[in-house]
């Protein structure tokens, strides 16, 4: 019956044909078959090469994004150490993802493509943390809590940095998503994560580079390989840096990767329909920084836009929905994908539950279209302005309804590449995603 009532409720409402437009922006990229090279060229400097000896147990980290070129960067830093006579393992490096269990993690490096096979060297996952220092976090109740990191790395004999810079997705300061925060969260894991966490991502950009620097005097950080994507999710730099250098050079790479992030060329427009959600994609499952929606107040950018809506999870999120309060309203095959137990950890972890609060579920694609036209208000429902893109990763082409097409010939960086069409959606409503 409540199902028959709100298709009732929305059974007027008119989707608008969609054109499919490019968005053009650089492409400085290192081709695949370059990248082994590129990475043996640096770590062949003295600096780095120095540091690994025959016989030392190298730990390499490794996060949970869907970094582009992740399982061969690992395998390349794992056949350095080797060839250096070391014995390299690995760790995810995700702070409390995969349910903030060993086996989950586990699960997200494989569905990453990062498996023993693949790097050619073996993978410890484990949440078990040692203590490496103390700090204080609040100003109202200051308290002092623990500096954590994953035990086997701490164990090792040297410790290798390996993640991507980029604009976190809420909060802002000198140093974001990068190797301060692969140290701080993500090898700090559940535990580790939770203190940086404790007060709210009021104090984070403070507490990042803090947390990061007492590890770095407490534990064995050889070095780090920071790399930068292009608006394409395509490798275009690495760089190899020693503990210093991140410290130095951090807050400058960061800077030069906001003119990379993919972004909407696009200002604002009435509805955001996001096809694919996912923790491979953005911490937030679809990155704020393109889609306008932020979770806390210190952070902002991305699409103005009245209504948000996404449609389905990836599979490599494994039920991952954290950041889904983001949305304003969901299709059902996203919901009945989401797993709570995996997704509430992170949530919890980072004190802002209003990343996992549940938007308006409806019962399949096409009322999630409808339900967002509806409740935009002042705007022109014969002309409703839709933006429809696969993901916050994949965003050289994009769909946008006909109403926006004299605004898309205006912008020299879009170009229409189709004649308006209807959305197909097959007998149950749903698109074919």
């Amino acid at each position: 019956m409540e199902e028959r009532v709100i298709t009732n409720l929305l059974k007027d409402v008119k989707i608008p044909k969609m054109v499919k437009v490019r968005q053009k922006f650089e492409r400085n990229r290192i081709n695949k078959d370059d990248i082994p090279n590129v990475i043996f060229s640096q770590l062949e400097n003295e600096k780095f090469s120095s540091l690994i000896k025959p016989g030392m147990k190298i730990c390499i980290t490794c996060g949970s994004r869907g970094i582009s070129n992740i399982p061969l960067i690992i395998k390349t830093i794992a056949d350095f150490c080797k060839n250096k006579g070391a014995l390299p393992f690995v760790i995810p490096a995700m702070g409390s993802h995969g349910g903030a269990t060993a086996q989950g993690q586990r699960d997200i490096l494989t569905s990453l493509g990062v498996t023993e096979e693949t790097i050619g060297c073996e993978i410890k996952s484990s949440m078990e943390t040692v203590v490496v220092g103390h700090t204080v976090v609040g100003d109202i109740r200051p308290e002092e809590v623990e500096v954590r990191i994953d035990k086997n790395a701490y164990e090792a004999d040297g410790i290798i940095l390996c993640g991507r810079i980029k604009a976190h997705t809420a909060f802002r300061g000198k140093y974001e998503s990068g190797l301060m925060k692969m140290m701080t969260i993500g090898l700090g894991k559940q535990e580790g994560a939770e203190s940086c966490h404790k007060n709210g991502f009021k104090y984070m950009a403070r507490l990042v580079p803090e947390f990061g620097r007492i590890i770095m005097k407490n534990a064995p950080i050889l070095f780090g390989l920071a790399i930068l994507e292009n608006s394409f999710d395509e490798t275009c730099r690495i760089i190899a840096m020693t503990p210093d250098e991140i410290d130095k050079h951090e807050p400058e790479l960061l800077k030069e990767s906001f003119q990379y992030l993919p972004k909407i060329l696009i200002d604002e427009c009435d509805v955001l329909i996001v096809d694919e959600f996912g923790k491979n994609i953005s911490g937030e499952g679809m990155d704020p920084n393109v889609t306008g929606a932020f979770a806390t107040e210190y952070a902002s950018g991305g699409i103005k836009a009245q209504k948000r809506a996404v449609l389905r999870l990836t599979e490599e999120t494994h039920g991952n929905a954290h950041g889904i309060g983001l949305a304003d309203a969901v299709s059902r095959k996203l919901f009945d994908n989401m797993d709570f137990e995996i997704t509430y950890p992170n949530s919890i972890t980072s004190t802002v539950l209003d990343f996992s609060k549940v938007p308006v579920v409806m019962i399949n694609d096409k009322e999630t279209f409808q339900v967002c036209i509806k409740t935009c208000t002042e705007i022109d429902k014969e002309k409703v302005r839709i933006v429809r893109v696969k993901n916050t990763l994949d965003l050289e082409y994009i769909y946008v309804s006909e109403g926006m097409i004299e605004d898309i010939k205006k912008n020299p960086r879009l170009e229409i590449c189709s004649e308006p069409e209807e959305l197909v959606f097959d007998s149950y409503g749903n698109l074919n995603i």
